[in-house]
C-alpha cells in the first residue's frame, strides 16, 4: 500500500476491524517513512459471469436488468422490497457459485422463473408468458395447470 502523503511503499497496519456487516475490512495504517496515519477499506471483488445471449452475443451480467425484470413481473403484487432484494442476491450467489466465467441467458432465465415461482405465482406466470413467448390462451392454461400440479413449497 502506497502512502497517500509521501508515496512511500512501506506502511504498517495499526488496527483492523470488520465493518459493513462483515463485508468490508477497515484498516488504520501508518507510513514508516513520514509517520502519517490514514484509513483504508478493503472489500472482496466478486466477479459475476458474463451472459451469453441467445444470438451469441456476450455481455456483462447486469443486476439492473435482473431487478427490472423481477419488478416488472411483480408489479402491483404483495411482495416486499426486502424479499425481492434477497432473491436478487440469491440469484447472484448461485451464478457466482457455478464458478463459470460465462453463463447462458437461458440458465439465468430459468433461475428467475424458479425464484418467481417461490415468490408469487401470478408474477411467475406473467414472466413465463413473456420469457417463453406464449402465443395464445392455451399456453397460459397449460402453464397454470402445470403450476397447480406441482406441490406448493410456500
Amino acid at each position: 500500500m502506497h502512502c497517500p502523503f509521501c508515496a512511500a511503499q512501506d506502511t504498517k497496519v495499526i488496527d483492523s476491524r470488520l465493518v459493513a456487516e462483515g463485508n468490508q475490512v477497515r484498516r488504520r495504517r501508518e507510513c514508516l517513512s513520514c509517520a502519517e496515519r490514514y484509513t483504508t477499506y478493503e472489500t472482496a471483488e466478486l466477479v459475476m459471469p458474463r451472459v451469453i445471449k441467445q444470438n451469441g452475443n456476450r455481455e456483462p451480467f447486469d443486476e439492473t436488468k435482473l431487478r427490472a425484470g423481477l419488478l416488472r413481473a411483480l408489479e402491483k403484487r404483495p411482495v416486499s422490497v426486502e424479499d425481492i432484494e434477497a432473491k436478487i442476491n440469491s440469484i447472484k450467489q448461485v451464478l457466482r457459485a457455478t464458478g463459470e466465467r460465462e453463463v447462458e441467458s437461458l440458465v439465468l432465465g430459468e433461475l428467475v422463473m424458479e425464484t418467481l415461482k417461490t415468490l408469487d405465482q401470478v408474477a411467475y406466470v406473467r414472466f413465463a408468458s413473456v420469457y417463453r413467448s406464449f402465443q395464445d390462451i392455451a399456453e397460459f392454461r397449460n402453464e397454470i395447470e402445470r403450476l397447480e400440479a406441482e406441490p406448493t413449497t410456500n
